[in-house]
Parts: structure tokens; sequence; C-alpha cells
């Protein structure tokens, strides 16, 4: 018999699976853009406000994470609170959150190896449909090896990136005689409609965060380790977000719609340093979208793996593979979808697809993140430990996430957005649907919810 290697990982590793899954690169590189078209000088203070949020919601998480540790994470935390009808639910939803941040971060990735060769004056002809399959591949030998090589590089790709980006924001800080923006400071500019449409999508920068919790039977000390992990990710993403909003409006001289058109603001920043500055970030976001899509297929084989061995999915899929002590065919099967559908929609414009990839990523992670504030304050009480602040803040976690859910369906978005709500609540209906049925059919699969089935594995010769 054999499971995932436990107590194998340490904090760095944990914490590199999920800043990984964050990039907190891709924020500067591109999501900044969107949140100055709507908050304009108030991009920073939209970012402090997301990492308030985010952090709240960290807290949730960890309290579930630092007593609940399993490869399912949020399967496991609200089935084991409020029930494994939502608990299947928010897996299911997971699933798809991970799967189609992997697709969302191969297309970024295929953008950015594009850029970085265009801005060394080289064209590089290769057709979008062989870059996909050379991320997927490459992503597959990394995931399905020794979970601590996956994680480390994560990490280490992500640290690379974010000291290039930091580096352009000293210089355009510099430029500037690091003397204080009043015009940022004062909001100038900035209304409240603005300010709360931005934040919708500011919120959307931090999901990921929570990743490490996937690792949680494969961690040392799980209990601490786990949710430290989860609030320094949130925490100093947060941090590093708010000083590259601040810079980059302050390097655009404060022109909100030139910095809200651009399609590379911290390119365009770069820009003025010459090209191999230039060159350096977008290999610093090649690397970044590059970990991010690998620490995604983590977590969702691992998510994957946790339904399979509960018996929810085809217990094929919680089998481990004997040398590396990874789940193999969950990876394999999310890195297949990912291919697959990349693969489809290849000639679409690449700016859209990942547009559309990460907006249905989106939905998913925010109505998980809503069941963990519900979740970790009814798991408390029934262990005895429940306190009056865990209660302020899962109904401030609440809050936060219904608005953030509220404000991605209303105001209506263009086609194809607009779809994509209903869409999801369809994919949703299809688990119920399956749940049900799996259910009927087999009744105890609800028992096992309440054991520890993932420590039950069996072998995958290599």
């Amino acid at each position: 018999m054999s499971e995932l290697r436990k107590d194998s990982l340490s904090f760095i590793e944990a914490l590199g699976q999920s800043v990984a899954n964050v990039s907190p690169t891709l924020t500067p590189a591109l999501s900044v853009a969107v949140v100055a078209s709507t908050a304009g000088n108030a991009s920073w203070f939209v970012f402090m406000l997301c990492t308030v949020a985010l952090f709240i919601v960290a807290l949730n998480i960890s309290k579930l994470a630092g007593r609940i540790p399993a490869a399912g994470s949020f399967f496991i935390y609200v089935s084991r609170s409020l029930g494994p009808v939502w608990g299947v639910l928010s897996g299911w939803a997971m699933l798809a959150a991970y799967l189609f941040t992997a697709m969302a971060l191969t297309i970024a990735t295929s953008i950015f190896v594009k850029t970085f060769f265009s801005s060394l004056g080289i064209t590089l002809a290769i057709p979008n449909l062989l870059m996909y399959l050379i991320i997927s591949v490459l992503v597959w030998v990394f995931a399905t090896r020794d979970v601590r090589i996956s994680s480390r590089i994560g990490l280490t790709l992500e640290g690379i990136s974010m000291t290039i980006i930091l580096g352009v924001i000293v210089v355009t800080l510099a430029h500037a005689h690091f003397a204080p923006d009043t015009t940022q400071l004062t909001l100038k500019g900035a209304s409240f409609g603005g300010i709360t449409q931005a934040i919708v999508f500011g919120i959307f920068s931090f999901v990921g965060f929570e990743s490490a919790a996937s690792l949680g039977k494969e961690t040392k000390n799980p209990g601490v380790t786990i949710p430290k992990a989860i609030i320094w990710t949130a925490v100093s993403s947060g941090t590093f977000f708010i000083i590259c909003a601040y810079a980059i409006t302050q390097g655009f001289g404060d022109d909100a719609a030139a910095l809200g058109s651009s399609s590379a603001p911290i390119g365009d920043l770069a820009s003025k340093s010459g090209k191999w500055v230039t060159a350096a970030v977008y290999f610093g976001a090649t690397v970044s979208s590059f970990a991010c899509a690998l620490a995604s297929i983590n977590a969702f084989g691992r998510m994957l793996f946790s339904l399979g061995r509960y018996q929810f999915v085809h217990n094929s899929m919680g089998l481990v593979h004997k040398t590396h002590k990874t789940p193999l065919l969950a990876l394999t099967v999310g890195v297949v979808l990912n291919f697959a559908v990349c693969a489809v929609f290849s000639g679409q414009t690449e700016t859209n697809t990942y547009g559309w990839y990460g907006t249905l990523a989106s939905y998913g992670f925010i109505i998980v993140y809503l069941l963990c504030s519900i979740a970790a304050p009814v798991f408390l009480k029934r262990t005895g430990e429940l306190k009056a602040g865990d209660l302020v803040v899962a109904g401030l976690g609440v809050v936060f996430m219904l608005f953030a859910l509220g404000g991605s369906v209303y105001p209506v978005p263009a086609a194809p957005y607009n779809y994509f709500p209903y869409a999801f609540a369809a994919y949703l209906l299809i688990g119920f649907g399956w749940f049900s049925f799996v259910k009927a059919r087999s009744p105890q699969v609800l028992d096992g919810i309440e054991r520890d089935l993932e420590v039950a594995a069996t072998v995958i010769e290599a």
C-alpha cells in the first residue's frame, strides 16, 4: 500500500505552492490596467481593501486547514462542517477553478513567451496549438515528479520574476525622486462606484492563495504550516500588489486612461529603460505564469485524488505513483483536459481566451471561499472552540464574498461574459446530479467522509 508522501514538505515548499498559484507577477503585468480602468488613482486603495478581504477569508480557511489536513482540502472542510452535499459541490467547484486557472495561465505563458522574443526583435513562429502542447507536457513532467520539486520550482521562479518587477518599480519611483504622490494618496478623481467595481476584479488577483491546503497530507506539522502559508501568501501578495499599483500609476503620470488602456503596464514602464529590461520583465512574466499553471495542476490533481479516494469519481483517480508519491492519473487527467480545451479554442485571440478561462475560474473560487467562511464557525462550534471573534471574522468573510459574487454578475457584462455565470451554475447542477446518483447507488460512500480514507492508497507501478 502507498499514499501521498507524508511529512515531506516544509513551510517554504507549502508557501511555494500558494505563491506560485497566485502568480503575483501577473497583477503588475496585466491586472493593474483593468483595475485602473475603473478605479483610476484609487487602484492602490482597491488592492489594500482586497488584501483586507482576503486576509479575512484566509483566517477562516486557516481555522479549517489547521484542524483537517487533507489533500481534498475544501471538499473535506465543507463536508465535515456543512454536510456532504455542500462538500461535494465545493470540491466540484474547486476542480473547475483550478483547471480553468491552469488553462488561463497556459495561455498567458504562451503570450509572454512570444512577447519576450518579440522584445528582443525575434519573431517566434510557433502555432498556438504547438505552444499549448509544449507547455502542457512540461507542466505534466514537473507535476508528476516529487511534489517537493514542483513546489520549490514554483517559489523560485516566482521569486525571480517578482525581483525583476520590484527592480522596475524602484527605478520608476527613483525617477519621481521617491516623492509622495498626493494625487493617489488623496484618491483624486476616483468615484465610489469605480472603486467598488474594481474591487471585484482586484479579488480575482488573489485566487489560488489557499492552494497550500491541498498539500495537507504531505506537509510537516500541517496544523501549523498550512495556515501560516495561506495567511502569509494573502498578506505578502497583497502588499506586493499595493506597491506595484501605486508605482505603476505614478509611472504613468497619474494618467488613469493611459494605464487602463495598456495591455502590458509594467512592460511599458520597463521599455523606458531599454529593450533588455523589457525582455527581463517579460521573462519574469513567463516563468511566473508557468509556475502558476504548474501549481494549479498540482492543486487540481490533489482535489481529484481526494474525490477519487472517497469514490465520488472513479477510484482510479485516488491512486498514487509508487516512486514519486504523486496522484499520477489525476494529474494526467488535469493536463489532458487543460491541453484539450486550449486546443479547441486555439484559433481565438489569446487575450480573449485568457479572460474567458480566468473569469470561469473566479466563480469557483468565490463560491468555495464563501462556503469556507460559513463552514469555519460551524466546525469550531462542533469542536467546542467557537469564540465571538470567530463569528465576526466569518461574517466579514461571507459579506466580502457575497459582494464579489454579486459584482461579478451585475451590472450585466457584455457577451460572452454574460453567459458564464449560467454556464458555471449548469456545471454545479451536473455535479449535484452526479452526487445524487452516487449517493443513491452507493450510500456507504458518505460514511467515508467521516473517516480518513486518503491514507488507504493503492500503488501505481512506475
